[in-house]
Parts: structure tokens; sequence; C-alpha cells
């Protein structure tokens, strides 16, 4: 029988699918279940500041109005009462973390450079495998050059290698200039894995009632082609993991994953379309391609179809393009 086994950052797994931070990792009874019918591994949802804050404003906000309205409902809230801050997100990553014994890879998606170290530092603490920078920044201010906000990542990605012993993955958007200059950058400073890319949820608008609409659309298997490019572009350009996020919808996509270079990929539309038992269809599914083609682990077909093994490595860059243009015609 093929052996799915792989590591990620240094950290054992039994397979190379991990499930994507998502509404899943919400429950523990999910993540037991994901781990009972398959799941390498699983990041949780993310600890947000923005969050944070929000709920801090909510209750001061709640305790203003209160006093307001009268001192004797102010006095029922005494001795002072604070928002919770991270420590119900914490308490939540301990405790699934408790739960099961497949790794578990906290998330952490802040605003304010010393955020970003405590909660790094707080988070280690649960006792999680690693830790996901969740980077998710919308270049909107045209006062701030592309340079700028690269600089900030490499700043937080910087300060918070140092401060956890952890691993650490950097989860990159899709639209840098240069993706391989900034994935080396963040390998120089101390990352040990990238995962390409963070799926970013496009607004919409309603054009009946002429309104913005922000809604949950779950990803489709051909959303996978850009990150597989990249995968297969970076492959042997990095020492770092390459985990594939965005697109992965059968055991077949994660066999693609591997050959172009990925070291795991990770999955969540799919789960929440086809339901949890879908992992196990999808890993059946990646051994039966294994032994049909006589393959005994992931590495021996690993990077397979990289750039730098392919036949014609620019077919990942243009080299193809007029081809393709003019059979159209």
């Amino acid at each position: 029988m093929a052996d799915l086994s792989t590591t990620y950052m240094g950290v054992p797994l039994k397979n190379p699918l991990i499930v994507a931070a998502s509404s899943i990792s919400n429950y523990v009874d999910k993540v037991k279940r994901a781990e009972e019918v398959g799941a390498g591994a699983l990041v949780i949802r993310s600890l947000f500041e923005e969050q944070i804050q929000h709920d801090e404003m909510t209750m001061a906000d709640f305790l203003e109005r209160a006093a307001y309205i009268s001192p004797e409902v102010h006095s029922s809230f005494y001795p002072p009462v604070e928002s919770g801050g991270p420590r119900e997100h914490l308490m939540w990553v301990e405790k699934t973390r408790r739960a099961v014994s497949m790794p578990i890879f906290a998330s952490l998606n802040a605003v304010s450079p010393g955020a970003w170290v405590e909660y790094a530092r707080q988070l280690q603490e649960t006792g999680v495998a690693g830790l996901e920078i969740n980077y998710y920044v919308v270049a909107a201010d045209p006062d701030v050059p592309g340079s700028e906000l690269e600089q900030r990542l490499f700043d937080i990605v910087e300060s918070v290698t140092q401060a956890v012993s952890i691993p650490v993955a950097v989860k990159l958007s899709p639209y840098y200039t240069s993706t391989p200059n900034v994935v080396r950058e963040i390998e120089k400073r101390g990352a040990k894995a990238v995962v390409l890319f963070n799926r970013f949820l496009q607004p919409d608008i309603d054009i009946d009632e002429e309104t913005l609409v922000n809604d949950m659309v779950l990803s489709s298997s051909r959303e996978m082609k850009v990150p597989l490019r990249w995968v297969a572009l970076l492959y042997g350009r990095t020492k770092l993991d390459l985990a594939l996020n965005t697109g992965v919808h059968s055991g077949r996509d994660i066999v693609k994953a591997i050959l172009a270079g990925a070291s795991v990929v990770q999955v969540a539309s799919a789960l929440l379309e086809n339901g949890l038992p879908y992992i196990s269809t999808m890993l059946l599914e990646l051994q039966g391609w294994m032994e049909e083609k006589g393959y005994d682990t992931l590495a021996e077909f690993r990077g397979k179809v990289s750039q730098q093994n392919v036949l014609d490595p620019f077919g990942f860059e243009r080299a193809q393009y007029m081809k393709l243009l003019m059979a159209q015609q």
C-alpha cells in the first residue's frame, strides 16, 4: 500500500491533506471527525486582532450607555468588567488541540506590529505544532507603494519568527509583483513554509437593491491553476515547504499539487461542500493513483512536473501563450 506520510515545517503528518482555516474548526466535534476520516492536520480559524478590538469597543460602548441610562445599572458591573481580548480564542485553540492527536496549526491575522508578536507568543503557549501568518492586505491606498507593503510583511515575519520557537508559515496574496522575490525574503527572515495563496473573498453588487454584497463563495477546481503554477515555479528555488491552498477538490488535485512540488495541500471548500467524510475519498483517490503508477511514497513524484523538471520549462511562464491563442482562431 502506498505510503502517504510527509512532513510540513518539520512536523510529521500521516498524509498531505491539511484542513484549511475555516468554519470547520469552530466545532471540536468536527475537528475530531476530520481526524477520524483521515485528515493529516488542521489549521484552526484565525485570531483576528480587528475582531478583538471590535469586541473591546462594543463592551466599552455598552458600559458607557448603561452608565448614562442609570447609575444603578452601572454599579451592577462592579468590579470593572473587561473584554476577554484574545483569551476566548486561545482557550478554544488549546481545547481543540487537546481533543485530537493530529497536528493543529494556529493562524494569526493582526494589524499592529506589537500585536503580531504578542498574540504569536500566546498562541505558541497553547501547544500548537506551528503558526500560520495570515497576511491579508488589500493594497487600496495609492499613496503607499508596493515596496512599503512588502517591507511591512518582511518585518512582521522577522519579528514573529524571532519571538516564537514553533515553525512559522506565511500565507501570501497572489498579487505581488514578484512572488519569488517575496518568498526569498520571507525565507531569509526565518519562515519555514509558504502557503499559496490566501483566497480573498471578493465583494459583489446587488443591482436591484443598489447595495454592496459580501458573501461566502466556495472555490472550484479551476481556481487551482494559479497556485499550481507558482508551486511549480518555486519548487527547487526555495527551501521553504510549499503548501498549495485554493481549488483542491479531489485526490487528483492533490496529485497535481505534489507533482508541481507541494509538500501539502490545504482544503476547505471541498469539505464544506461534500462533508468531512470526503477526506477519505480524496485520500483513497490519491493512494489509488500512486499504486497505479507504481509510486510507494510521495517523495518519488514530488516536483516531477515542476518547472525545473519538465521538458518545456517556459511552459509555466509564457512560451505557450501565442500558440494557445492561435489555436483558438
